[in-house]
């Protein structure tokens, strides 16, 4: 039977914009069985599946000028720009609980894409049992350059978004001809080749799987989003992107902005929400 799958593309703090559009599926009840995300977007969709408004949007909004979340002093004396305490102990036990019952009985399937260092390739894992699997979230959503590898499962890896940055071929191999993707840039946007070959080339050096990712990483991008854009044609996906620039930097620093693009999530939603629920139906 066909089914429907949601696709998350990760962004950093551009992921408010997915966030918003999150929350108003949350209000408007639109629970899709099957998501599939990267980086920022696995990371807002763990809140997406524990029914958990706002959660998301607080966090990075919230804390886009806190230290302690991320900036150059956690990636000198931590190795990391993000700090791993804040986002995997203190935020969810402390600061904004996770409800992980929540979580585990939404009767969604969410899968992460990571990246294998070592084979340059895509893998996924499916986050049940996530207190268990925290390490993959944090492999998906840790960038290069500036966080260390997360070794799981005797492999080493890095931000999912790096070997399959909108993973809707993954969803569809997965038995979901329809699907629901959210982008977060823009119709139009095409991304350009990384200033970083070289740093690419001397940082990873053990790698070389991994950096020919990462200079073929921008023809990767603009591929799939000339495969999605062809989906959309066909009728076989709805797309959400912003509907105007967001003018958000991966690492956004400013509140206001973060929080318009938050607003503009949860409008462009709003205004497909009937249009995703008729594809449900006609797919249930």
């Amino acid at each position: 039977m066909s089914q429907v799958g949601l696709v998350l593309e990760g962004g950093g703090l551009r992921g408010v914009y997915t966030s918003g559009a999150l929350d108003a599926f949350l209000d408007e009840k639109i629970k899709i069985p099957y998501v599939i995300g990267v980086s920022a977007g696995v990371c807002n969709a763990v809140s997406y599946l524990s029914n958990q408004k706002g959660r998301s949007a607080a966090i990075n909004i919230e804390h886009c000028n806190d230290p302690e979340y991320y900036g150059l002093k956690n990636l000198i004396t931590k190795g990391s720009i993000f700090s791993e305490d804040m986002l995997f102990r203190k935020m969810p036990e402390e600061l904004y609980p996770f409800d992980y019952d929540a979580y585990e009985n939404s009767g969604i399937q969410l899968f992460a894409g990571v990246t294998d260092c070592v084979k340059g390739a895509p893998a996924y894992y499916m986050l049940d049992g996530l207190k268990e699997k925290m390490d993959i979230v944090k492999a998906s959503s840790w960038l290069p350059y500036v966080s260390p590898m997360v070794e799981y499962d005797g492999k080493k890896f890095l931000d999912g978004g790096i070997s399959d940055p909108i993973p809707i071929k993954k969803s569809m191999q997965d038995g979901n001809d329809r699907n629901v993707i959210i982008l977060t840039q823009p119709k139009g946007y095409q991304k350009q080749p990384s200033k970083a070959a070289l740093l690419a080339k001397l940082k990873y050096r053990r790698y070389p799987k991994l950096v020919a990712l990462l200079a073929a990483r921008h023809q990767l991008y603009n591929d799939t989003l000339a495969y999605i854009d062809r989906l959309e044609t066909d009728g076989q996906a709805i797309v959400l992107r912003p509907s105007e620039s967001l003018g958000l930097s991966r690492l956004e620093k400013d509140a206001e902005k973060l929080k318009a693009a938050y607003r503009l999530g949860y409008a462009d939603a709003m205004a497909k929400a009937e249009a995703i629920k008729k594809m449900m139906h006609a797919e249930s």
